[in-house]
């Protein structure tokens, strides 16, 4: 009886009956090559690129196992072995996943230590100065300069850029410590060089006041320096000091200064400065001799500035003059101090008078004189800050009015 599967009656003519009948020199590769067999014969990168790889004997002897597994990076379920660790596929998707988390982890980081900087801001404003002169009560006195320093309320002042102290630095919610420090170490620079600079007191120069300021100030600070005027945007004495070379020369380089500088974030790209001092000057006539000392007097300029600075102003080193308000005596009232000042020297008296009395030494927010011209206060009083008083009428020519 024929069993199933065998070849009816004998094996077919041509074909070996059984293993003894293979010979390996019959085996030749060449045959699998050929276009008869192309279609079926896959090479090695199309097998390693399947989706689907069958499992190994060992594998399939665990429970409910499949008969293949995914070879896609996606599915992690169907590459884990029998141990439960995670196959190529699982660790692939971890590891990208791991990539993207780093990705972002990085980018909030970087967010978060190097926020949003803003567009640098439009041009720079017009400065608005306001200039009054204070007019004695009496004759001004006279004499030495450090006998006249001894006796005034600037005795204990330091002198120069020793008396312009920085404040304690705290960064803002868009510059940082190291912003602030620049924005306030140019403004020093600023009240060195336009209240101390001995070439800027004798009006024989205006660079290193004008090297400080925006681009967009220069037109306006050249013109309030070759033409002057009491407008309340051309007064050269809302810019720097300086004194009329005809009236008064400076008798004793060592200035006397004191006051105080302070900061705010005014908007996100503009850090604003504001500075308050008192200068105290040694003058003498311009006419008299160097060595005669004892007709030397003082002369009293207090200046409050609002400098505005932007992150390009930081890295240039300049600034914008947004205003200034300015204080200077003992003057005449009649005389127009918008080009410079022209003191009034010891034993000199006032021809005209204006208000209450202003005292540029009290501390604090200075007053602002509603006319035209202030009054000097007298040395007994120039310890105490003045109370507020009715304004008065103008008693003299304009000069720069308030902003």
């Amino acid at each position: 009886m024929a069993v199933p599967g065998d070849p009816p009656n004998s094996t077919p003519e041509g074909m070996g009956g059984g293993d003894d009948d293979f010979r390996p020199d019959d085996f030749r590769p060449d045959d699998f090559r050929s276009d008869e067999y192309r279609s079926v014969v896959f090479d090695e990168d199309f097998v390693r690129a399947a989706r689907l790889q069958e499992y190994s004997a060992q594998e399939r002897m665990g429970e409910h196992a499949r008969a293949v597994r995914s070879r896609s990076i996606w599915s992690g379920g169907g590459t884990a072995s029998r141990t439960g660790t995670p196959g190529r596929g699982a660790r692939q998707g971890m590891l990208l996943v791991l990539l993207i988390a780093t990705a972002f982890a990085f980018a909030v980081y970087m967010g978060l230590r190097n926020p949003y900087v803003p567009p640098p801001g439009g041009p720079a404003q017009a400065l608005s100065s306001t200039v009054v002169p204070l007019a004695p009560t009496g004759d001004v006195p006279g004499g030495r300069p450090t006998e006249l320093y001894a006796k005034s309320p600037a005795a204990d002042y330091r002198v120069g850029a020793a008396g312009i102290t920085l404040p304690a630095v705290r960064r803002t919610h868009h510059f940082t410590d190291a912003q602030v420090v620049a924005a306030l170490s140019i403004a020093k620079d600023y009240l060195v060089q336009s209240s101390l600079d001995p070439d800027i007191l004798a009006g024989a120069a205006s660079r290193p006041v004008r090297v400080l300021l925006d681009p967009d100030q220069l037109e306006q600070f050249d013109r309030s320096l070759t033409s002057p005027s009491g407008d309340g945007r051309h007064a050269a004495t809302g810019w720097l000091v300086r004194f009329d070379q005809a009236t008064a020369v400076v008798a004793d380089s060592r200035v006397r200064v004191s006051g105080t500088l302070a900061f705010e974030e005014v908007a996100p790209d503009t850090l604003e400065v504001t500075t308050d001092h008192t200068f105290v000057y040694a003058v003498r006539p311009a006419t008299g001799s160097p060595a005669a000392a004892d007709g030397a007097s003082l002369f009293t300029v207090r200046r409050e500035l609002r400098l505005r600075f932007d992150r390009e102003d930081l890295t240039a080193r300049r600034l914008e003059l947004a205003s200034a308000y300015v204080m200077a005596g003992p003057q005449d009232c009649s005389a127009d101090p918008a080009g410079a000042f022209r003191p009034l020297l010891a034993g000199a008296g006032p021809t005209t008078v204006g208000p209450a009395a202003s005292d540029p030494y009290a501390s604090g927010q200075p007053r602002r004189t509603a006319g035209l011209c202030g009054v000097l206060a007298s040395p007994a009083t120039q310890a105490v800050t003045p109370t507020a008083a009715p304004p008065s009428p103008p008693q003299a020519a304009p000069v720069s009015p308030a902003p």
